[in-house]
């Protein structure tokens, strides 16, 4: 069972940058940022492929935000800038254990095996 521990949110006002990192206590594969306000459906922000560094973004943060990973210490980053308030939520790091077949990169909370406890991010105005 692999752990992910994320980190680095916090409240930052409107325009301001954070960096989420993810440290995974294992290898994995695909992975991904997650996020749920209140009331609201979890909706993926960005994920990436474990090879070819693919990415996908959601678009109310394609140009803001940014994911990368080194796998070599098995990491897994958010760069996100020019924060909105409307960017404030629960921030959750999932991975998958395995390279699923035909799948590069996925934005499906289904996909993933683990799943990080979750870290705020608020974002004001």
């Amino acid at each position: 069972q692999v752990q992910l521990v994320e980190s680095g949110g916090g409240l930052v006002q409107a325009g301001g940058s954070l960096r989420l990192s993810c440290a995974a206590s294992g290898r994995t594969f695909l992975m991904g940022w997650f996020r749920q306000a209140p009331g609201k459906e979890r909706e993926c922000v960005a994920a990436i492929s474990f090879f070819t560094r693919t990415t996908r973004y959601a678009d109310s943060v394609k140009g803001r935000f940014t994911i990368s990973r080194d796998n070599a210490k098995n990491t897994l980053y958010l760069q996100m800038n020019s924060l909105k308030p409307e960017d404030t939520a629960v921030y959750f790091c999932a991975a998958t254990k395995s390279s699923p077949l035909g799948v590069v990169v996925s934005t499906t909370p289904d996909v993933y095996d683990y799943w990080g406890q979750g870290t705020q991010v608020t974002v004001s105005s």
